[in-house]
Parts: C-alpha cells; sequence; structure tokens
C-alpha cells in the first residue's frame, strides 16, 4: 500500500500546527541533529561494526533492514536498522496478525517468533536503531520526535492522529521512555502530541539522557 503525501499533508495542516518548532528553532535543532549524528557515528564505529558481524553470524540475511516510512507531512522515505528478525519477517507478519498485543494500527507481540537471538539482544538495548542516524545525517529524521510509522498504520489513523506527522520523525521520544511497547497506541500518540506542543531544547536534551537510562537497562522493550 502507498500512502499518497498529499492527502496527509492536508489531514496534518487540519490542525492548530501553531505550536510546533518554530524555523529559527528548527535550524538550531538541525545543527544539533547532524552534529551529534555525526559524532555518535565517529565514536560508536568500532561497536557498529561488531552489530553487523552479529547480525550477519547470527541468522541468514541482509545486516541492515530497509523499511518505507511516514516522515513529516506525510513524505515517505528509507528508514534503516540493523536486521533483528528472521529475512521473511514483514510476509510471517500478516500470520501474525491475530496475535497482535497493542491496540490501534501497531503490531507488537511480547515474544514474537520472527526475532532472531542476537536480535532479541539489540532490540531490548534498541541498538538496532543505529542505522536511523543516517536518516538524521539526510534529514528525515531528527534524534528526538516521534517514531516513524509505516504508511500500512497511516492510512488506518484516526483524524486526530495525523498531527504527530507534523513534525520530523526521530530516534526516540516521550514514549520511548515511558513504558515503551506497555503503552497503549492512543496513549503512545498523545505522548507524541505533547512533545509537539511543549517542544525545548530542554525537553531534548532530558529526553536523550533518559534515552541511554532505557538503552542500558531494556525496560519497556518487546
Amino acid at each position: 500500500m502507498n500512502t499518497d503525501p498529499f492527502i496527509v499533508l492536508k489531514k496534518v495542516a487540519s490542525f492548530d500546527t501553531s505550536q510546533t518548532i518554530a524555523p529559527v528553532h528548527h535550524r538550531f535543532k538541525r545543527l544539533a541533529d547532524v552534529g551529534l549524528s555525526i559524532a555518535a557515528l565517529v565514536v560508536l564505529f568500532p561497536v557498529l561494526i561488531l552489530i553487523a558481524l552479529g547480525v550477519k553470524l547470527s541468522s541468514k540475511g541482509s545486516v541492515i533492514f530497509k523499511q518505507k516510512r511516514v516522515g513529516l507531512n506525510g513524505d515517505v522515505f528509507n528508514f534503516y536498522k540493523f536486521r533483528s528478525m528472521v529475512a521473511n519477517a514483514e510476509d510471517l507478519k500478516y500470520r501474525l496478525a491475530i496475535k497482535n498485543e497493542v491496540n490501534g494500527p501497531v503490531f507488537k507481540m511480547k515474544h514474537d517468533p520472527r526475532v532472531t537471538k542476537f536480535g532479541q539482544f539489540i532490540r531490548k538495548h534498541s541498538i538496532d536503531e543505529l542505522p536511523q542516524l543516517i536518516n538524521v545525517i539526510r534529514g528525515e529524521m531528527s534524534i528526538v520526535g516521534p517514531r516513524p510509522p509505516v504508511p500500512v498504520e497511516v492510512e488506518k489513523y484516526e483524524s486526530w492522529q495525523f498531527r504527530r506527522l507534523s513534525v520530523k520523525p526521530g530516534l526516540t521520544c516521550i514514549w520511548q521512555v515511558s513504558g515503551r511497547s506497555q503503552i497503549s497506541f492512543d496513549k503512545w500518540v498523545r505522548m507524541d502530541l505533547q512533545y509537539i506542543d511543549n517542544w525545548s531544547f530542554w525537553l531534548d536534551v532530558k529526553l536523550i539522557a533518559a534515552t541511554f537510562s532505557i538503552v542500558f537497562t531494556g525496560r519497556g522493550a518487546y
């Protein structure tokens, strides 16, 4: 299924977005995103190599998983992460749909049989998300922002949920540090809207700091 960005943009524009990030602040946020992402890739390069080797040696398939995601104002982009599931995970998803443990258009399973043993580790500590630093440098994502949905999820959004697409998606946000997969979809979206309406540099700093704690403990991950 393909999400039409023009339809999504029209739905996003139907909401009052006066509280979203101002242009001047957006530029500073963008500079911080690029600077932090480049620094992280340089510092974590040895770790990235080890993770890539772990993925390659633990199961058949590509090291990087690429998927279409919906970003700012409905723009669709290629989203990257380390592969944590079997190579045909997307095909198997439809067979498992009846076992979805989260309400709303998203799919989550606590004991998803598609996840590899090594994948369980990198998912628990969110290090499978590190390739998204490339998405940040390319301008498709931000360090902090609502997590980017897949097109089929957006097609099932209720009207009020489209406003989460009025800012760039991110690697982490309030949902990531508040229980993650243990939170209902509606509450998840309301947390994203809370971030959009109350954005500040200080809020981003606090969320990044809180994310480090989540990465180390793996709390709330499926």
